[in-house]
Formats: structure tokens, sequence, C-alpha cells
């Protein structure tokens, strides 16, 4: 397929009896990138992700991960692929240390002769160190997720494939994880990580897929989908009437009016001839701000529905 790709994926389809939960998509996540996989709960992201570790057979399609074939390649690729999907599940009167230490003896690929020092550079890898000693019960939920991070470090991972790793985490703890998932994409790994939190995705990711009902709706680089979408041009001025008919006049588009101020989407026109049309109209212009489309204006326009980031 592509052995630039850390993940591709043809005509990867999954059904359910007579529901398809994923409908033939084409999925290219670069190496070295962070690949923010969107959708609000039920799009097809977790499915998706389940079929690229193996733990789901596909209906039809192809999937490479790190440039092997699943499932032929599974023992070649899997050993190189950290995860957390679905939440945490650890002990909870463990210490973490000791949560980690059961983990990595049940891995048959890892050495025990090197479990003491994989383990406590795991933890401190994700700040938790000095805790390693504290029960797993006595964890916030952010500490408790970036202890399962650490599970997924515990061996050299070139793919790192993190679903909904800030659910229910609290702003504090939503920082902490998303702080580490930029330290270990600038440490070299390739991070997918899926996410119903638009806001959350845009501050880390490089690259981005949008699932809708189950279809890929959009992928590629996070400033080119954002690019695709018409900026909107927002008139500060004391006369923003005025101001909305010389926009509408220019060929703006979807033209409104609010106190002190008049926007619409400015499509191929160059900001300065606006201005210049508004100052030879005479509007008095405070102000003018061209803005780039958010990831939910982009949702918004892909699927005509608006993102339902409670999942």
């Amino acid at each position: 397929m592509n052995s630039l790709a850390a993940v591709a994926t043809e005509g990867l389809t999954k059904r359910f009896g007579h529901q398809t939960a994923v409908n033939g998509i084409d999925l290219r996540v670069p190496r070295g990138a962070v690949f923010g996989f969107l959708g609000p709960n039920g799009s097809g992201k977790t499915t998706t992700i389940r079929m690229l570790l193996g733990l789901v057979t596909p209906t039809a399609g192809s999937i490479e991960l790190l440039g092997q074939p699943m499932p032929a390649g599974a023992g070649r690729a899997l050993p190189r692929v950290g995860s957390l999907v679905e939440g945490p599940a650890f002990h909870p009167y463990l210490s973490g240390r000791a949560n980690l230490r059961r983990l990595d003896a049940a891995d048959r690929y890892a050495d025990p002769r090197t479990a003491a020092q994989r383990i406590d550079a795991a933890l401190d890898r994700v700040g938790l160190l000095a805790a390693a000693r504290k029960r797993y019960r006595a964890y916030s939920l952010g500490m408790r997720q970036r202890l399962a991070i650490a599970a997924a470090l515990l061996e050299p991972r070139d793919l790192l494939v993190l679903d909904e790793p800030t659910n229910g985490l609290d702003p504090q703890g939503t920082r902490e994880v998303r702080s580490l998932i930029a330290t270990l994409a600038h440490d070299g790994a390739t991070v997918l990580v899926s996410s119903h939190l638009l806001s959350e995705v845009e501050q880390v990711c490089t690259h981005v897929g949008v699932m809708h009902v189950g279809n890929l709706v959009a992928q590629g680089t996070t400033a080119d989908l954002r690019g695709t979408g018409d900026p909107q041009a927002r008139v500060d001025t004391s006369r923003p009437e005025d101001a909305a008919r010389v926009l509408r006049e220019m060929g703006l588009a979807e033209v409104t009016t609010g106190p002190g101020s008049a926007t619409g989407r400015l499509g191929p026109l160059l900001p300065e001839k606006v201005v210049a049309a508004l100052v030879n109209d005479g509007v008095p212009v405070r102000g003018f701000v061209v803005q780039t489309p958010s990831l939910e204006d982009l949702f918004v326009a892909l699927t005509g529905e608006g993102f339902d980031v409670s999942g």
C-alpha cells in the first residue's frame, strides 16, 4: 500500500448483521504524525481501531501496520504497537509499579531480566515515578490514564493507538495527557488518537481523519483541512447594517450582523478589497478580522450536523 504510512487500509469494512459500522475506508496515517481520528461515539472509530489491532475481524478490505500486512504480519507489527482501547483496567489494591509488573510478566515478548528498568523508565516517562508505590485506587483520573499509557510504553513502540485517552478527565488530567502525547510524538513515535473532543485534537494533532456514520469523510493535515473551508470575515463598525450591505454587494455569503459588527463568508475575495470597498462607501472600520474555520466548522460543513461533544 504505502511504506511511508504507519497505518494504511484499503476498503476496510465491518458489518454486524445488516448494520455497517465501517464502510470501505481508505485510512492513511503518516509515520511520525499525531493523527486525530475524529467523530462522535457510534461513528465507527473504535470498531476501526479494534480491526487495526486484530481484535475484530474485518468483513472486507485490507490493513497494513508499520508496513506489515494484517493479520499475517501481526507477530512482526504488534510488538511495536502500544495501545489504550476503551479505558485502562488495573487492580485497585496494587501499586502503579506492581500493576505494570503484572502486565509485563504476561507479555511473551518482554525480557524479564530488564523488567524493573523498563517499568521505571515507563513510569518516569509519564511523570508517575514519584507515585509508583501508591495504590492505584488512590490515583486521580489523569494519573490512571497516564499509567495506562505507561503500560503501552513498557517496550519501545513505533506506533501508539489511543482510543479516547482524555475520556472522563477533568481539565488538569486532559492537559496532562495532551502534553504526554506531544512528548511521545516529539520522541519519534507515530500517535493515532481517537477523540470526540475537537478542541483537544486541534491543539495537539498534525493530521486529522473525520468519521461520520461509518464513512471516512475527510483526512489530511490539520492545516490543509481547515483551509478547505471558506474563511469568515468580521468587520467591527458603528454601522453594522451598512457594512452588511457592502459585504453582500461584494459577494460575501451568509452575511449576518451583531452588536457593532457584521460577518460573512469571504470565499475567494481578497480581504484588502473588502476593506477598501467598506472605506470607499463611507463605512467606519474599527477592525477587520479574517477567521480560519475551526475543526468544528469543518465537521459541520462535511456532515451537515453539529459535533456531539458529549458522545
